[in-house]
């Protein structure tokens, strides 16, 4: 059985779906970002399934640079939520509504 480009996408929108819906009914902010997570890799797939099938490099480089965005991102975001669980004790996004200096 050969992989066309419609598996690859139907993969991918799966993803996207459940991150989606990961992010809009969670309430935990560790699980919020790895929804993000998710639909970033859902996406990454996407263009890596494209530039396999142009045959060109241009996807995946573009997929190297954003995992690597990805990561920087990730590292910050967790250091913020950390920060955030010191303040407050909680990693509940309904709790954290207000922004103090």
């Amino acid at each position: 059985m050969e992989i066309h480009i419609a598996h690859y996408l139907i993969v991918a929108g799966i993803l996207f779906s459940i991150g989606l819906v990961g992010v809009v009914v969670r309430r935990n902010a560790i699980v919020v970002l790895m929804c993000l997570e998710l639909m970033l890799n859902a996406a990454n797939l996407v263009f890596v399934a494209f530039a396999r099938m142009h045959g060109n490099m241009q996807g995946r480089i573009f997929v190297f640079f954003a995992i690597t965005v990805a990561a920087a991102e990730a590292a910050v975001m967790l250091a913020i939520i950390i920060a955030v669980y010191r303040q407050r004790e909680t990693v509940n996004t309904d709790d954290m509504d207000i922004m103090q200096g």
